[in-house]
C-alpha cells in the first residue's frame, strides 16, 4: 500500500475531504503538529472540508471545542457528528423505539443530544423507555467496562433498547487509549440487549456530511480516518474512497514505522481497502 507523506499528494484526485477529528485532526486536547497548516493549504487549493466524528455531542459543541484548540472556522466547511445525528433522530421521533423518557449512561457534557426537548431523561430505569448511551462517565472512568455491568444488566432486565451515540470502542486522548460508548454497547449485546448505533460506519451519517461539501460527485470526495471498522468501512459503505491515517489509534496499535506490505496485510485483516495511507495530516 502506498504511504503518502503529504495530503497535497491527493489534490489532483479529490475536491472534497471528509476528515475524522480524534486521531486525525487532534489528539483530544490540541491539533496534531502541522494540521492547521495542512488545512490552510487545502483551502488555498480550493478544497472543501467537512469533519465527521463519532463524538456524542452536537456540532455546535464540537465547533466550540475546536475554537478552544485555536482551529480557525475558516479552515473547514462544517461538522457532522454522531451527537448531531442522534439529536436529529430523537427530535424527529422517526424511530418508535426511541420515543419517550430515556435513562442516560454518560457524562453530563454529552446532554446536548437531548436539548430542545429531543428527549426527557429520567433517573429511574423502571420509568424509562430506552437507554441513551453516550459513553463512560467521570465517576466510573473510561478504562474498564466492569464498573458499568450492573447498571447495564438492570437496563437489560427492564427490556430497554439502547441508543448508542458513539460507535467507537476506543479513542486516543492526549496519548491515552480510553473507552467510548461502543465498548458499553458490546457488553449490552453480550447480555442480549437490543442496540442501535448512530455514526460511522453507518452510511446514513454520510448524507448530511456530504451536503456540507456542496454538490461534489462522490468520486471526487475522499474520507480520511485512523480506524478501520468505523472510518474506513464507513467510507466504503457510503461509496467513498478512503485514506488510512497513521496517527491516533493506528499509531497506538502499530507504531510509526509500518511498511507498505504490512499496511496491506493489516487492511486485509480488517476487511477494508483504503486507496493509500497518510503518514499524518500535513503538507
Amino acid at each position: 500500500m502506498r504511504i503518502l507523506e503529504s495530503i497535497a499528494e491527493t489534490f489532483g484526485d479529490y475536491d472534497g475531504y471528509v476528515l475524522d477529528l480524534w486521531g486525525v485532526v487532534h489528539d483530544g486536547r490540541r491539533p496534531y503538529p502541522g494540521v492547521p497548516e495542512a488545512l490552510a493549504a487545502m483551502r488555498a487549493a480550493g478544497k472543501r472540508i467537512a469533519f465527521l466524528t463519532n463524538a456524542p455531542r452536537r456540532a455546535w459543541f464540537i465547533r466550540r471545542m475546536l475554537d478552544g484548540m485555536g482551529l480557525d472556522r475558516a479552515l473547514y466547511d462544517g461538522i457532522m457528528s454522531s451527537g448531531e445525528a442522534t439529536w436529529m433522530l430523537l427530535k424527529s421521533g422517526a424511530d418508535p423505539r426511541f420515543r419517550g423518557p430515556a435513562y442516560h449512561i454518560g457524562p453530563e457534557r454529552d446532554l446536548s443530544v437531548v436539548e430542545e426537548g429531543a428527549a426527557e431523561l429520567v433517573r429511574d430505569i423502571r420509568a424509562a423507555r430506552f437507554l441513551l448511551n453516550t459513553g463512560p462517565d467521570p465517576e466510573r472512568g473510561p478504562r474498564s467496562v466492569e464498573p458499568y455491568r450492573e447498571e447495564l444488566a438492570a437496563c437489560r432486565a427492564a427490556g430497554l433498547p439502547m441508543l448508542c451515540v458513539n460507535p467507537d470502542r476506543h479513542v486516543m486522548v492526549g496519548g491515552e487509549r480510553i473507552l467510548c460508548a461502543g465498548a458499553l454497547a458490546d457488553v449490552y449485546r453480550e447480555m442480549g440487549g437490543e442496540v442501535l448505533e448512530i455514526g460511522k460506519p453507518d452510511p446514513a451519517v454520510y448524507g448530511p456530511t456530504l451536503a456540507l461539501l456542496g454538490d461534489l460527485p462522490r468520486h471526487r470526495v475522499v474520507a480520511v480516518g485512523d480506524t478501520p471498522h468505523t472510518d474506513l468501512a464507513g467510507a466504503a459503505h457510503a461509496g467513498l474512497d478512503a485514506i488510512w491515517a497513521m496517527t491516533g489509534l493506528f499509531e497506538h496499535a502499530h507504531g510509526r514505522e509500518v511498511s507498505p506490505e504490512r499496511l496491506a496485510e493489516l487492511a486485509a485483516e480488517a476487511g477494508v481497502a483504503p486507496r493509500a495511507a497518510l503518514r499524518a495530516l500535513r503538507v
